[in-house]
């Protein structure tokens, strides 16, 4: 008989700590799941807007392009599992006088999840760091300007 009584001594309380532990680990796991699927979806969205600016380049600096400006309107979801996102870009020189990167961040209304992507741009390019992107804007565009002198300026265009 004592021994079925210290059995129960060290079994009840490992169930009880196992009631309260599997709950927390379980959520804990799941909120380190979503946030790197929304990081993800984030990587995304800066992927296709990268690969969009740098279409954009790439046809302004033919030489068929002597000036003009050009919209593009951005086809990126407004939300992204219910969440409005801004976009904010910054050029910074590489190490070769030929070219330049823009990265690009992305992040989440209201929290802070976010991600970063780059693109590579040639040396006439120059962006305008006030602009910002909102994903849910209605008049989300990127706007190119190619000058008489071959610079181009680009930058997002939308309400915010």
């Amino acid at each position: 008989m004592p021994q079925i009584t210290i059995e129960y001594m060290i079994m009840i309380p490992m169930l009880i700590l196992q009631i309260f532990l599997f709950p927390l680990t379980a959520g804990w796991i799941m909120t380190t799941w979503v946030d790197s699927r929304q990081t993800l979806a984030l990587q995304e969205t800066g992927s296709h807007l990268s690969s969009s600016i740098q279409q954009l380049y790439s046809a302004l600096t033919h030489d068929s392009i002597s000036t003009g400006t050009v919209r593009s309107r951005l086809a990126v979801s407004p939300f992204i599992e219910g969440y409005a996102y801004r976009g904010n870009a910054s050029l910074r020189a590489s190490g070769l006088n030929s070219s330049q990167f823009l990265d690009i961040t992305l992040r989440f209304e209201g929290s802070q999840i976010g991600a970063t992507t780059s693109v590579t741009l040639g040396s006439d390019v120059q962006w305008d760091p006030d602009s910002a992107f909102m994903s849910n804007s209605t008049n989300a565009n990127l706007v190119a300007e190619k000058m008489a002198n071959g610079t181009i300026l680009m930058y997002f265009e939308g309400d915010e």
